[in-house]
């Protein structure tokens, strides 16, 4: 298949209820609204392909976009290419669920993502945050420094409030993500978490919600979650 054959196959599946979703979210024409679990039958036919991945990429479609990220190879991708993806995800389903997700199989995950972290710009650091998420929540706790996540948790605790309104999701997710994922921490996290309180998430006009890593912890302490591995990152 051919960036033009996936991109009319992806159009014969949109949805308008699904593209009015993902603008409500964020997302910008083009984009044709294909529910995620649709893309499954297309991916199978392709499996991975790198060099149409990147073609899709560059569309600007959302849904091709995100289709990218399915079908794309994450070891054969540079530090650069996930500059220049992350420099075209222009909101958060891209930079969160794609981008970061994409990231999170590679070998170079955690230094792109503290770079991110640190970069000062809201969607960089929410998908840095995101990224670490997706890689506690699936690989072995032997492939992180404690000392390290021990620091990170303490910059969430002194920062979520005051921070951007995308990072301060994804800094919540880490909390959660630490206290459910990460054993030698969940304490500190539990804390962590504690201290924190409710953070304030508010959207443009829209009625501000709040955001409660502790409330979330708990539940997976009482379903027995504690210790959760996915075996599988992408879809």
């Amino acid at each position: 298949m051919n960036v033009e054959t996936v991109m009319q196959e992806l159009e014969a599946i949109g949805k308008e209820r699904m593209k009015k979703l993902y603008i409500s979210n964020g997302a910008h024409e083009p984009v044709f609204g294909v529910a995620t679990g649709e893309m499954k039958p297309i991916a199978k036919k392709i499996r991975k392909n790198q060099a149409l991945a990147e073609e899709l990429y560059a569309t600007g479609n959302y849904d091709a976009m995100y289709f990218a990220g399915v079908i794309a190879e994450p070891q054969a991708m540079t530090e650069a290419d996930f500059e220049r993806w992350i420099d075209q995800a222009y909101f958060y389903m891209l930079s969160d669920f794609v981008v970061a997700v994409t990231l999170s199989e590679t070998d170079i995950a955690q230094e792109v993502s503290d770079k991110w972290i640190a970069s000062g710009d809201d969607l960089r650091m929410s998908a840095g945050w995101s990224c670490y998420c997706w890689l506690l929540g699936s690989r072995p706790d032997t492939e992180f420094a404690e000392s390290k996540l021990a620091e990170m948790l303490d910059k969430v605790k002194d920062a979520i409030h005051d921070a951007p309104l995308r990072t301060k999701s994804s800094m919540n997710n880490f909390l959660y993500t630490v206290a459910v994922s990460f054993k030698p921490l969940h304490e500190k996290a539990v804390e962590a978490a504690r201290e924190v309180g409710p953070v304030e998430f508010k959207k443009d006009n829209a009625k501000s919600k709040l955001l409660n890593a502790s409330d979330m912890i708990q539940k997976a302490i009482d379903r027995g979650g504690i210790g959760f591995k996915r075996k599988y990152v992408r879809c």
